[in-house]
């Protein structure tokens, strides 16, 4: 974990006014709302990479078997303002390639994007009856005060921990460490699958929780290889039959992606750009240009939702370029116990709701 120690002094200023603005909502100056419809955040203290969208994923394929899930994002990097309401044919570019790709693998979520998070729960319970959701889902609302979720979800990726990072711009904290007490459920992520017990009980001691905070890990599982120009799929075995693979990724963590793609196959080059990279007409090019040397052209689904939208890419990469899928898996068997607590929370806030 790299630290800036030099920067240590702007981050003690930095911190000065984080802690100012949340002392003013624990006093109640600036006011938080509350909803009788059950409403779940998600989000983290760090700046990006720990895995909030296939989080978001598993927690709507939990509620859609039971309830008409909606997703209300800011649409990080987008192109549009306000409030917009995604359907399958809304460009990424207008509601950010997240939101898009939650549309596209979950078309019956209302999905919709908004800076304004008040304001954006507030239209979507004026939805029309069918498009209404029954639970919504805050994606990346940890730090938006101003409403007051029922749970309130923390991840912190296992390789960084929120307890060993420092406040913007030393390290990549958007908020104190001691701000991990706000959340209902802390969630390790991006665990490695051999961790060990001790390995467990040590993290558990570092995060120092409180007796009411449940405590999860996860790791991210692959799960195949998806077109992203056509509807073929192709199995993971397909990486280690693979004469060469040519990694195109706009994430955090390439670096982790490219170690996991090794496993499979060492003929792995990166092309690797900033985290929700807008891609420019020389990028696309130099993509062309480095994919004629491979016969695999991996992605994430969260680039794919920007890389479908240049039919400037050649069509060697149209044929050979996949995404790759991946979905949450929680250790320990703790899987059941966490599903249970979300459950039995979008359960009894509906049940109220019908008795109002």
């Amino acid at each position: 974990m790299r630290i800036h120690k030099w920067l240590l002094p702007a981050s003690a200023l930095y911190g000065m006014g984080v802690r100012l603005r949340n002392w003013l909502f624990e006093e109640n100056i600036l006011k938080s709302k509350s909803y009788r419809e059950p409403v779940i955040c998600l989000g983290n203290l760090t700046a990006g990479g720990t895995g909030k969208t296939p989080h978001t994923e598993y927690l709507i394929k939990l509620l859609q078997q039971n309830w008409k899930v909606g997703v209300l994002s800011r649409g990080y990097k987008r192109k549009s303002k306000g409030w917009v309401l995604a359907d399958t044919v809304t460009p990424s570019e207008m509601i950010g390639d997240e939101p898009w790709q939650m549309k596209h693998k979950f078309p019956e979520t209302t999905v919709a994007v908004c800076e304004k998070r008040v304001i954006g729960i507030d239209h979507m319970l004026q939805l029309p009856t069918g498009q209404r959701p029954q639970v919504i889902l805050l994606d990346d609302a940890y730090q938006h005060r101003y409403v007051k979720a029922g749970i309130s979800i923390l991840l912190t990726r296992y390789n960084r921990l929120i307890c060993d990072d420092r406040l913007l711009p030393a390290g990549r904290l958007r908020e104190p460490f001691e701000e991990r007490l706000r959340a209902s459920i802390v969630i390790v992520t991006k665990c490695p699958t051999d961790i060990q017990p001790i390995d467990f009980r040590i993290v558990r001691n570092k995060l120092d929780l409180l007796p009411y905070q449940h405590l999860y890990f996860t790791t991210l599982q692959y799960i195949d290889l998806r077109g992203v120009f056509h509807s073929r799929q192709l199995p993971l075995t397909a990486l280690s039959g693979a004469k060469s693979i040519l990694l195109v990724t706009g994430i955090a963590t390439p670096k982790l992606l490219a170690q996991d793609l090794r496993r499979w196959n060492q003929h792995i080059d990166r092309l690797a750009y900033l985290d929700h990279h807008n891609f420019t007409d020389e990028d696309i090019e130099r993509i062309n240009r480095q994919a004629e040397r491979h016969d695999l052209i991996v992605t994430t689904e969260k680039d794919a939702a920007r890389l479908c939208f240049y039919q400037e890419l050649s069509e060697h990469v149209k044929q050979h370029l996949f995404a790759l899928r991946i979905e949450v898996h929680f250790l320990q068997d703790k899987g059941p116990e966490f599903d249970k607590i979300i459950t039995d929370y979008v359960r009894r806030r509906n049940s109220i709701l019908r008795m109002a």
